[in-house]
């Protein structure tokens, strides 16, 4: 009785979380008119792709040049991310120098500032380094991620110490050890990583807006908010963008999930 108690629950509150997403799928299939239709229907009533056909072929809202622009900065944003984060946390990680816990607390304590405090501060950078309207604002200037180097600290602490003894003692230098044994061992919580900074690039809207100008430059979240206006919104052109700019998400949280629950579950960050 309990255990069918709790699947209802659980049922529940799975078709509960589902349904604004299945009714973002189902509008996205809706006529304009019918998309703001009152009350709401549930199902497209006539069914119709004419939304996808006018957010990918219309000159207007190039949706595909978007969705390339977002795919390559938040692709290469992540690389960035993996990069100097397992670099800076390995060396905090293992590496005795001065200061090593005031350098450490100073980067964690940057997690504190919010985002929108640097705004204008990196609009001038991008701005004196003439990157303004090119997809480099939006990939560099969040390559060096405090959350990233706490996230990767934390799972190289727990490696054992022994593995990189024994490689030291093979005689192997302290750059073979980082990439031959800690990296590899690491790849768990490397794919969370990138698979978070992916979608953490991918879904921002704000940074976009200040920093890109031309309609071709536009990456998919900022494109899709020119598709309303101050007296109209179209619903319909909304939902189809809002399913289009979801698909690499789910597919690439299908394909990393178990990466990302290793990952999550060795670095100490369980939740």
């Amino acid at each position: 009785m309990i255990k069918a108690l709790r699947y209802t629950v659980l049922v529940v509150l799975t078709a509960l979380f589902i349904s604004p997403l299945v009714f973002v799928l189902l509008t996205s299939f809706k006529s304009a008119r019918e998309a703001v239709q009152t009350p709401p229907t549930w199902i497209p009533n006539p069914f119709t792709t004419q939304a996808y056909e006018r957010i990918l072929t219309a000159s207007d809202t190039p949706v595909f040049r978007w969705f390339l622009n977002s795919m390559l900065a938040a692709t290469a944003n992540a690389v960035l991310v993996v990069v100097t984060a397992s670099l800076a946390a390995y060396a905090l990680a293992r590496l005795d120098f001065r200061g090593k816990k005031i350098v450490f607390a100073l980067i964690v304590s940057t997690l504190f500032v919010p985002p929108v405090i640097l705004v204008i501060p990196n609009y001038e950078i991008v701005g004196r380094l003439f990157w303004l309207d090119t997809l480099l604002a939006i990939i560099v200037p969040t390559a060096a991620s405090a959350f990233g180097v706490f996230f990767l600290n934390q799972f190289f602490a727990s490696l054992p110490l022994e593995l990189e003894e024994s490689a030291f003692l093979d005689g192997a230098t302290r750059w073979q050890v980082f990439t031959k044994v800690v990296l590899p061992l690491s790849k768990p919580a490397l794919a969370t990583l990138a698979l978070l900074s992916f979608l953490t690039n991918w879904n921002d809207f704000l940074w976009p807006v200040y920093v890109l100008f031309s309609p071709e430059n536009q990456t998919l979240q900022a494109g899709l908010s020119t598709l309303q206006s101050a007296n109209s919104v179209r619903y319909d052109l909304l939902m189809a963008g809002a399913v289009v700019a979801s698909v690499p998400v789910l597919l690439l949280y299908l394909l990393a999930q178990r990466f990302v629950i290793e990952g999550v579950s060795r670095s100490g960050l369980k939740g």
